[in-house]
């Protein structure tokens, strides 16, 4: 063969990206493909390149011997002689094959396997080489689009830009540059498959990398993003240097670095934020643009927390359709309620005015919190406390009843320890005398809880009127106390005979659900696409209509029709006449 050869081999290489060691593997293959669709058997076949890998040679191995009984691995001396003259029976020589003897069929047998070689070979380079791009940012140009699945050109191979990771601002052209995150990468059976995606959160981690260069050499680094793709995005960032702004550098001067992000982005809402440790302020920050007055931790095991924000800031704080604070709540990964300053002084109202009424009716639960022994005393030491554990004394009422002088004739303790124990025991131990003897009991209370008060003896004849009456100043006495004020009397006492119809009957109020996972006949599957779209209270879900339901990934036709089946036969929208809210009963 000629040195077009190499020339050839040299533009494969170049075009597909194939190192030449594989390409003359494939033509190895190719050769020893076709010689054995000619002569049965390829075993004894050998493929030779040049030193200046220009040509290719065949050769077929034969072994000399007298009487010929298999043609295609053995030749007679005498042929065998016609090609070396030095040769003897037992040798073996290479004979030279010309493929252009090779017929048509064997060449279009050979021509296959070579091109699938090739494909295969091409498949394995590129998955090697974007595998380990997954998660980077590459550029390409639109090639076609098919069931609203957009084919980009990337140069090498395309890639294919799914409709769900598309942005709901996005119109693309023939031959428009395409900015995208490489999010998957596999093998096909038609080729490689690559993944593009433009509503990842990562997607928007590598933009404000190109953008900030702070981010980039790690000087700012994001905490967190939250995104709603095509609307608003949520990101939280703090920086490893004291001197440098985190948001500010991320804005730019005069907002420059932001605008180009909201540019490539298509118009989509930005909100960048510092991230705090303290949970309250980076709640605070979450909310932005709303200014927030107060955030309450209401429980932080839960992570259940309540901001407080002006009437005028209360439609900012929610957002469109509360899109805001749901973003807040999955940034936070705090369980986020909004209320106006109003709204929150009627809450302790009627808080106040549940627990006089609970008092007043036994409900109210004021045991305090007891301990017996010497060693759950607060501040004692732990050599003090060893040393009366030593002497016998374990329990708080043989410490009161052991006193002064008995304290001092223990050896282990000093001066100071029994100064100190005396202290401890005065702070915290309420002595009760009983009505025969005085008593040492080791209660230990807490300075923030009311001391319980003696409850006089009723007499047994009492009306149900003067009942009534005194179970309504009751009431109003307990209300004053909480810093409650029941204007209207009547109000009281209707709400006192109810309990007390109720506690009689026996009936059980109306149980109220608040999530959607406590709703009937709900699926683990909605509830998980649910819960990883952000919804998880049952109001949230109220707050989305059919067409948001719709473009949440993981719900099909069927999810969305129950989904609104179950709202319709199992959640109850309640209009209040002094509140704009919504009550969700089941």
């Amino acid at each position: 063969m000629s040195s077009a050869l190499s020339d050839a081999i040299r533009g494969l290489a170049q075009d597909k990206g194939i190192s030449e060691e594989l390409i003359h593997r494939t033509i190895e293959e190719f050769l020893l493909a076709a010689y054995k669709k000619k002569f049965g058997t390829s075993d004894n076949a050998v493929v030779k390149f040049g030193d200046d890998e220009g040509e290719v040679t065949l050769f077929a191995q034969k072994r000399i011997v007298e009487d010929v009984y298999d043609p295609v691995t053995e030749i007679e001396l005498e042929e065998a002689l016609e090609y070396n003259d030095e040769c003897e029976i037992g040798d073996e020589l290479l004979i030279e094959i010309n493929p252009q003897e090779f017929d048509r069929t064997a060449i279009q047998s050979a021509k296959q396997r070579a091109k699938q070689t090739l494909r295969e070979i091409q498949k394995d380079t590129l998955y090697s080489e974007f595998k380990d791009k997954v998660g980077e940012m590459i550029i390409g140009y639109y090639q076609r689009e098919r069931n609203g699945n957009i084919f980009v050109d990337l140069g090498k191979t395309e890639g294919i830009l799914p409709k769900r990771y598309q942005s709901p601002r996005e119109v693309y052209r023939p031959n428009d540059r395409i900015k995208a995150l490489i999010y998957e990468v596999n093998k096909a059976p038609t080729g490689l498959q690559i993944v593009l995606s433009r509503t990842h959160t990562e997607f928007v981690r590598r933009v404000f990398e190109l953008e900030v260069p702070e981010i980039y050499d790690k000087t700012v680094e994001v905490f967190k993003i939250v995104r709603e793709p095509g609307y608003r995005t949520k990101i939280a960032v703090y920086s490893n240097r004291e001197d440098v702004d985190p948001v500010g550098a991320c804005v730019g001067m005069r907002g420059v670095r932001i605008q180009a992000i909201v540019r490539e982005l298509e118009g989509e809402k930005i909100d960048i934020l510092k991230f705090d440790t303290n949970v309250p302020e980076f709640i605070r920050n979450a909310l932005s643009p709303a200014e927030v007055s107060q955030v309450v931790i209401l429980d932080e095991a839960k992570k259940q927390a309540l901001a407080i924000v002006p009437e005028s800031q209360l439609s900012l704080a929610i957002g469109k359709q509360g899109l805001n604070v749901r973003l807040a709540n999955r940034l936070a990964d705090w369980n986020i309620d909004v209320k106006t300053e109003v709204q929150f002084a009627e809450m302790d109202v009627v808080a106040g005015s549940k627990r006089a009424v609970s008092q007043l009716f036994g409900d109210y639960d004021s045991e305090e919190d007891e301990i017996t022994t010497v060693a759950e005393l607060p501040d004692i030491p732990k050599h003090v406390a060893e040393a009366l554990k030593d002497y016998g004394v374990e329990l708080i009422e043989d410490l009161v009843a052991l006193g002064e002088d008995g304290l001092r004739q223990i050896e282990a303790l000093s001066n100071e320890d029994v100064e100190l124990v005396q202290q401890i025991v005065a702070d915290n131990i309420e002595i009760i005398e009983g009505e025969e003897d005085v008593e040492a009991e080791g209660e230990v209370k807490t300075e923030t809880e009311p001391e319980e008060a003696p409850q006089p003896e009723e007499p047994a004849a009492k009306t149900a009127s003067e009942r009534a009456r005194e179970r309504i100043a009751a009431a109003e006495r307990e209300a004053a106390q909480a810093g409650v004020q029941l204007d209207e009397t009547q109000e009281v006492a209707e709400s006192a005979e109810a309990d007390e119809e109720q506690a009689r009957t026996g009936e059980d109020e109306e149980h109220e659900i608040t999530r959607i996972d406590e709703l009937p006949n709900i699926s683990n599957k909605i509830v998980a696409a649910l819960e990883h779209h952000g919804v998880e209270q049952i109001v949230d879900l109220l707050n989305l209509n059919e067409s948001e339901l719709r473009r949440i990934a993981g719900l099909d036709e069927n999810d969305v029709e129950q989904i609104r089946e179950i709202i319709a036969d199992s959640v109850e929208i309640i209009e209040q006449d002094e509140e704009d809210g919504e009550e969700v009963s089941s």
